[in-house]
């Protein structure tokens, strides 16, 4: 395998590039059917990057804060394989995708009354319903949300008015949990569960944000802002084939292979892209497509992906290093 090395300023140049070329992209449209969603900044576009030794390179709106949404689901499943291990997941859940839409109930029935992910709305609720303490809201609640700041080196806070709207439009995953209920695939109170997931997705994030939870487990659980570990180094590769495999549901697979970065995509049109080893990454833009992705994060990601030829499958190691001196 050949080693790539890559400065830190073809990195800024690419970011700053994407930005520039896709923030009058005016195609998909916000999220229509969440209220708070609908009404976010159409024109909001940012990108981050967090690198090994902490410097985090940003372009456009990258503190502007947004819903997490399901990007919230790749933190929780790392929680549940800290204190249950990748068997256990398995066994509970599963790793596979279904090919489907997030929210899908057919996929449930087709893979055998099983949730088949932690990355879809079925295999995240039940993920939620592991979670320690057992049949304890709040510490569960503090669990999370926990976990979520230590990936993030920084204080995170619920969106009221989006836990609002998210909890009166819920139906689609209240029929998905007692349905997960009827097969034994929940493992806690089903509506405990799902007012957890429903919170859990109300955070408020920023694109800086994410690219720290991004870098944190690309790089083994080591935090590079706070210099915490978080989690065990093996469970990256763990969470980053989940991301590899159903980050972006129904269109994962075209993701990968024209961009090759396993990434986690959320309605409210953030992206979080993990490229273990050489940094963490995120994007975001409120308008998506058909699917729930962000096009125009997916667009400026994809730029700096095929700028820098670091496709994950292309047989190189790349290694950001600092800028030669004059």
């Amino acid at each position: 395998m050949m080693d790539r090395r890559i400065r830190k300023e073809e990195l800024k140049i690419a970011i700053h590039e994407a930005y520039l070329r896709f923030r009058e992209c005016n195609e998909g449209r916000n999220a229509d059917y969440i209220p708070y969603l609908a009404n976010a900044g159409s024109s909001l576009f940012g990108i981050a990057a967090c690198l090994p030794d902490g410097e985090i390179i940003t372009a456009g709106d990258c503190s502007s804060v947004f819903g997490i949404e399901s990007i919230s689901k790749v933190p929780t499943a790392l929680l549940v394989l800290k204190d249950y291990g990748s068997e256990t997941l398995l066994d509970m859940i599963g790793a596979d995708a279904t090919g489907m839409p997030f929210n899908s109930v057919l996929a449930i029935l087709l893979e055998n009354e099983h949730p088949s992910t932690p990355l879809v709305n079925a295999g995240a609720i039940s993920a939620v319903s592991m979670v320690r303490p057992v049949g304890n809201s709040d510490g569960k609640w503090e669990a999370i949300k926990e976990n979520i700041e230590k990936l993030c080196g920084s204080e995170v806070r619920l969106i009221d008015e989006l836990y609002r709207s998210e909890s009166v439009s819920n139906h689609n995953n209240r029929a998905i949990a007692w349905l997960l209920k009827s097969y034994n695939r929940i493992y806690d109170e089903p509506e405990m569960s799902l007012d957890l997931y429903t919170r859990q997705c109300s955070l408020g994030v920023t694109a800086t944000q994410l690219s720290i939870m991004a870098a944190t487990i690309a790089f083994g659980g080591y935090n590079p802002i706070t210099h915490e570990h978080v989690f065990n180094s093996s469970l990256t590769s763990r969470i980053t084939s989940l991301m590899a495999t159903v980050g972006f549901y129904e269109h994962t697979g075209d993701w990968m292979f024209s961009c090759g970065l396993p990434a986690k995509s959320g309605v409210g049109g953030g992206i979080m892209g993990v490229l273990p080893g050489v940094f963490g990454i995120a994007a975001f833009s409120p308008p998506i497509d058909a699917a729930g992705n962000s096009v125009r994060a997916q667009r400026a990601l994809h730029f700096v992906m095929e700028q820098l030829n670091l496709h994950i499958f292309n047989g190189e190691r790349a290694f950001i290093v600092e800028d030669e001196k004059n």
